[in-house]
């Protein structure tokens, strides 16, 4: 027994250097790539134009304005006053519609766009879309999350060119947005958006006026934020906590394997936080939920970490208080964690593929969980209907009557 309780100990010294040093090295690797993958190059100034003449108030009454070239001849414009920021696209414009998209991450899925046109009568007509997937009935008219206030938006054609005005309220100043920005010849039937015939993402710096393509790393560190979390809370999380439940008579094996097990998954849960914090710090992405979810599922996994060190012995008087908050702590950040991992990707408007692989892990491990309860659920209703006269002696040979006959 003390030669396992010192196993224990130096198996728990181990682990602990083994997570600080995994959190040294990541936090490097971050910073690291944080310097260097950022730049963003400053644009010239736009055509002097004199847009106050055709635009309605309040957008003709505004007195200057940040404007920067974006893409081709496009050009945006804004001007921020407390917490309205008014902006105003150009574009150059004959016949279809232009629109400029608000996105997390420069993806098409999950942005919100502001989209105007001329329809064949020359009215002007500008909407807002939720552009929820890739194909054409998931472009939704009036929907979106662009924070709007309550002036209305407005569109004008002046020559070849489209201007398209609107204001936004948020308290949150704008920092580094990816801008999505896109045109179609064809104009939109009863408010249904035809496939825009070009497109390009950039990101577009509020606070200085510049702008810098959306690179690839922006949209990889996505998607590894997404399968690191998946993997981690998810799957290896799981698993170890079904280990835990379920196979406590193979002591003790079951502590070793759930104890490794669970150090990994909470090593990739933290991976998966800190990309999410490198993937804010790029691009500034505002998912309160999503955010405040991760971080609290972390600190349950610290704990639960830290659980694991404070462990009493078998025979102390915690042990039973112990028991209860390491497994109801448990219970609460693999809820919680599954919840995030939904809310993510609703958030980042994750394909098909993502739900139904998703979908397909989760029911997976219900099964399992309800196998394995229900097996351990008969197992102990056997214990209990076994006779309670039916004893074992001290060296496991049953004990049988010795009053024999002498002759």
């Amino acid at each position: 027994m003390a030669k396992l309780r010192s196993w224990t100990q130096i198996w728990r010294s181990i682990a602990g250097m083994c997570i600080l040093n995994f959190v040294l090295n990541f936090k490097i690797v971050t910073l690291a790539d944080d310097t260097g993958s950022n730049s963003i190059v400053s644009e010239g100034n736009c055509k002097n134009t004199n847009y106050q003449i055709f635009l309605p108030p309040p957008y003709q009454n505004i007195s200057s304005t940040i404007c920067k070239p974006v893409w081709h001849s496009y050009e945006l414009r804004y001007t921020k006053t407390g917490d309205t920021t008014t902006i105003i696209l150009s574009a150059p414009y004959t016949v279809g519609w232009v629109g400029i998209g608000f996105s997390r991450d420069g993806m098409m899925a999950g942005s919100s766009a502001m989209v105007g046109w001329t329809n064949k009568h020359g009215h002007a007509k500008v909407k807002q879309f939720y552009l929820r997937g890739r194909r054409q009935s998931e472009v939704i008219v009036d929907k979106g999350e662009l924070p709007l206030n309550n002036v209305p938006a407005a569109v004008a054609t002046n020559g070849a060119e489209i201007y398209i005005a609107f204001q936004l309220q948020t308290t949150i100043p704008f920092g580094k947005q990816p801008i999505l920005l896109a045109f179609s010849t064809k104009r939109p039937l009863n408010h249904h958006l035809s496939k825009h015939e070009d497109k390009t993402a950039v990101i577009f710096d509020f606070s200085s006026g510049s702008t810098g393509p959306v690179s690839n790393w922006l949209i990889e560190m996505r998607k590894n934020h997404g399968i690191v979390g998946i993997i981690g809370w998810g799957l290896i999380l799981p698993v170890g906590a079904i280990i835990g439940r379920y196979f406590r008579h193979k002591d003790p094996l079951w502590f070793y394997l759930h104890s490794v097990i669970q150090f990994v998954g909470f090593a990739f849960g933290l991976a998966t936080v800190l990309l999410g914090l490198q993937l804010y710090r790029s691009v500034h992405v505002h998912i309160p939920a999503h955010r405040g979810i991760g971080i609290f599922v972390l600190v349950l996994s610290i704990l639960q970490i830290l659980a694991f060190f404070l462990r009493p012995d078998k025979d102390s008087k915690f042990r039973n208080i112990w028991n209860l908050y390491h497994s109801w702590f448990g219970r609460m950040a693999l809820f919680f964690a599954a919840l995030n991992i939904v809310l993510g990707m609703r958030a980042a408007g994750a394909g098909n593929n993502w739900k139904i692989g998703y979908g397909f892990l989760v029911s997976i491990i219900l099964v399992a969980v309800i196998v394995l309860e229900v097996m351990a659920y008969l197992k102990r209703s056997q214990k209990r209907s076994l006779p309670h006269t039916f004893q074992m002696d001290s060296v496991g040979e049953a004990t049988f009557p010795t009053n024999l006959a002498k002759g």
